[in-house]
């Protein structure tokens, strides 16, 4: 009965509000993201090897930047501080975009903005544990999954009205991305406090060691590492679009999509997570990860390449929030930011692999080659879900 009723009780108002945060830097974020692939090959002129080592460095860099925040929230027992600087950071990184005259400057944008992504993600996920029960968390990282999905979806859509009202001026379009960045570090400045619980830890940042940790958190961490090599930036899917015919205005139509299917998907997943097998519910979003990849290897039309598209929104929904979920239920309470920080390196490390990877096969043998070999990473993946499942890791 105790665990029904918390299943049932209103999420709290932090949560709501770090959803909010979350969707108004993802609509800065996504106007730029869903012309970033289109302005960094047909402006700049660069090939689709640059924009897998862009793309792969700076998220591998926020990745790397959590682990110390996530670490240095422990240690001072306070969350709020670090992603705020955090979301500070990236809001005052978006002007360098309109600004940029070429390729190095971009990716020197894009590495200081995910800079501020690592710096506030662990906190900020920490955060959400902090406000809540075993019972809630997947419902309250798939609430915040959707609210920053519902702001990936509305990016791109703004993106593509303001390009097509604004003749393709690209710059104009990234100069708009600057005021909800703002807003979002308004909201987080002005309605998220900080959980008068959280208590300081001495094992914190340069003293944590491997058994600090359960060994069911590594499990996890290992897991998910591997299935980050079968996901590459959505940039190299803005790229297939325009491949298959999408006018440049009309690529940020792919992010849309994707967007819209993940953000429909996230809460449900997440509600469904606390009910049943988490880790089978990442099965499943690990089968709509491979069939979104083949379908995308053999997509000879803008239909094909948006029904792949689609596939991958919904394995986002299915995978995101979860691991999100059970990362907090391995984590011990007063390690939370570090467990975040050390999960999201492990991730970063090889998304940085796939997304070179992906760039040197898109060039060397097409974006067919691209998408089978995701596809065949994602069925490794699949396998050792089974593998960590059977073996009882999991949590329900």
């Amino acid at each position: 009965m105790q665990h029904a009723s918390a299943r049932k009780a209103a999420l709290p108002a932090g949560v709501w509000a770090l959803g909010f945060v979350s969707l108004f830097m993802d609509i800065s974020s996504e106007l730029i993201h869903a012309l970033l692939p289109v302005f960094v090959v047909g402006t700049l002129g660069a090939g689709a090897a640059w924009l897998g080592l862009i793309e792969g460095v700076a998220e591998a860099t926020a990745n790397i930047v959590r682990v110390f925040s996530g670490a240095l929230s422990d240690r001072l027992g306070r969350r709020k501080p670090l992603a705020l600087l955090g979301y500070g950071l990236a809001a005052l990184t978006k002007p360098l975009f309109p600004l940029a005259g070429s390729v190095a400057m971009v990716f020197a944008a894009r590495f200081i903005d995910r800079i501020g992504k690592g710096i506030r993600g662990s906190p900020r996920d920490a955060l959400i544990a902090d406000y809540t029960t075993p019972e809630q968390r997947g419902a309250a990282f798939g609430l915040r999954q959707s609210l920053d999905t519902a702001g990936a979806f509305a990016g791109p859509v703004l993106a593509v009205v303001l390009a097509t009202a604004l003749g393709g001026d690209v710059r104009a379009v990234f100069w708009v991305a600057v005021i909800p960045a703002l807003v979002a570090v308004a909201i987080l400045w002005l309605a998220v406090k900080e959980p008068a619980h959280v208590a300081p830890s001495t094992k914190a940042v340069m003293r944590l060691r491997p058994r600090d940790l359960p060994r069911s958190f590594w499990v996890l961490a290992s897991v998910s590492a591997f299935f980050t090599l079968a996901r590459f930036s959505e940039g190299f899917l803005v790229l297939r679009g325009s491949d298959v015919g999408l006018p440049v205005a009309w690529t940020p139509l792919v992010l849309v999509v994707m967007n819209a299917v993940y953000m429909a998907s996230a809460y449900p997943a997440g509600w469904l997570a606390d009910r049943v097998s988490r880790t089978h519910l990442l099965m499943l979003g690990c089968l709509f990860l491979i069939a979104g990849n083949l379908v995308l290897a053999w997509a000879g039309s803008v239909e094909r390449a948006l029904i792949g598209v689609a596939l991958w929104g919904l394995h986002m929904g299915f995978t995101e929030g979860i691991f999100a979920a059970m990362v907090a239920d391995c984590a011990p309470a007063h390690l939370r930011g570090t467990a975040f920080g050390v999960f999201n390196l492990l991730r970063g490390v090889l998304l940085l692999a796939a997304s070179v990877l992906a760039g040197l096969l898109w060039e060397w043998m097409g974006p067919a080659a691209t998408f089978f070999t995701a596809a065949a990473l994602a069925a490794i993946s699949l396998v050792l879900l089974r593998a960590s499942a059977s073996s009882g890791t999991r949590s329900a």
